[in-house]
């Protein structure tokens, strides 16, 4: 979908689009960001010391 709505603004040019586009893509990163990545291993000594 938001593939779509990129296409959209580039072929239009239609801000109403590109801002769905945007809330789409921080939504999604929203979600991405609560799950544990490779940053969150248990294996990091760094912060340990």
């Amino acid at each position: 979908m938001r593939d779509f709505t990129w296409h959209v603004f580039k072929q239009t040019g239609d801000i109403e689009a590109y801002l769905l586009y945007k809330e789409m893509h921080n939504l999604g990163a929203a979600e991405l960001g609560s799950l544990p990545g490779p940053e969150d291993d248990e294996g990091n000594v760094a912060d340990e010391e």
